[in-house]
C-alpha cells in the first residue's frame, strides 16, 4: 500500500507556471507507475500525464503535451508535474495516482489516490 499527498497548487495567471508534487509513503515507490489526473467542476476526471516505474517512459494528454512535464525521483519518493504556459482551461483539482501498471486514462483502474490540490488559472 502507498499513501499519496499532493502539494503545489494555487492561483496563477494565464501563462504562468506551477510545479505540483506528489509525496509517497508506504511500499516501495519505484514499484508504481505514477499518474496525474485532473477534474474540473461538473466534468469527468481527466488523464493528464503518466510516468513509468523507472521514469524512462512518459505519456501525456494531447491538451498538455509540450506544456507539462512529468518526472519522478525514486530516491525521494516523489512525483512531479511541471506545468508551464498555464491556461484557464487547466483549472481543476489535480490528483496523483499510483498503480502497478499503466492503464492510460482509465482512472478506475488506479489503486491509490491523493486528496488533490487545486489549480486555478485566471485569464
Amino acid at each position: 500500500q502507498v499513501q499519496l499527498v499532493e502539494s503545489g497548487g494555487g492561483l496563477v495567471q494565464a501563462g504562468d507556471s506551477l510545479r505540483l508534487s506528489c509525496a509517497a509513503s508506504g511500499r516501495t515507490f519505484s514499484s508504481y507507475v505514477m499518474v496525474w489526473f485532473r477534474q474540473a467542476p461538473g466534468k469527468e476526471r481527466e488523464f493528464v500525464a503518466a510516468i513509468s516505474r523507472s521514469g524512462g517512459d512518459t505519456y501525456y494528454a494531447d491538451s498538455v503535451k509540450g506544456r507539462f512535464t512529468i518526472s519522478r525521483d525514486n530516491a525521494k519518493n516523489t512525483a512531479l508535474l511541471q506545468m508551464n504556459n498555464l491556461k484557464p482551461e487547466d483549472t481543476a483539482v489535480y490528483y496523483c495516482a499510483a498503480s502497478d501498471r499503466y492503464y492510460g486514462g482509465s482512472y478506475y483502474h488506479y489503486n491509490y489516490w491523493g486528496q488533490g490540490t487545486q489549480v486555478t488559472v485566471s485569464s
